[in-house]
């Protein structure tokens, strides 16, 4: 019975719950131009703010229950569905399934805030605090570079790269997940209107080409 109440329970949850793009739903698959370039609002994602020290035994521990810290500037670390990206020396976002929750019967933010225990640091859910737009096709560098300053040539951006930038003076960090595909991560605040501009920035593919 009580499985049973908490599985109603996480149905509700998900039932009145609405992402921060949800309006701009029919305007993405209109807005999508098959074999050039598709733009579609993301998944939602369990996400967590680590300050942690990389070095330390907290830092061994976090690092055990992400599947790897990052490195360096760019790099990306994690297993098992779980991605951990850099945002500064002792500073990451990871990024995981939204069953990962703990309010969804996961346990991600309960495990990474016992990794850290009462060593310095932070471990924060910001699970509602981004959104995610998934752009794909072989024009999708061609509209995120309207308005990045990042190169985003394949031989300096590759694939399991992500970075802080800004797209359409909008702050995003981008991550590149294949060959012709992107992830950006605004805040729910600028999903509208980054939404919208990478649409505007899509349009011209959407007339036929001149030879």
């Amino acid at each position: 019975m009580a499985n049973s109440a908490a599985l109603e329970g996480i149905n509700g949850l998900r039932d009145i719950r609405r992402s921060p793009a949800s309006h701009l739903a029919p305007a993405l698959v209109a807005g999508s131009i098959r074999g050039k370039v598709v733009l579609a609002e993301g998944p939602f994602q369990t996400m967590a703010g680590i300050r942690v020290d990389p070095r330390s035994e907290e830092g061994a521990r976090i690092a055990a229950a992400t599947g790897g810290l990052p490195a360096r500037c760019g790099d990306v670390g994690g297993a098992d569905g779980v991605s951990v990206l850099w945002l500064g020396p002792a500073e990451f976002l990871v990024v995981a399934p939204e069953e990962a929750h703990d309010s969804l019967g996961g346990d991600l933010i309960g495990s990474l805030t016992e990794a850290l225990g009462d060593a310095p640091g932070q471990v924060v859910d910001l699970s509602a605090n981004r959104t995610t737009f998934e752009l794909s096709g072989p024009r999708a560098r061609a509209v995120l570079e309207k308005g990045c300053a990042l190169d985003l040539h394949p031989r300096s951006f590759t694939p399991g790269t992500a970075l802080n930038t800004e797209v359409g003076n909008i702050p995003v960090v981008l991550q590149k997940t294949g060959e012709e595909s992107f992830r950006l991560f605004p805040r729910a605040s600028f999903a509208d209107f980054l939404g919208r501009w990478l649409l505007d920035s899509m349009r011209e593919y959407a007339s036929p080409e001149v030879p």
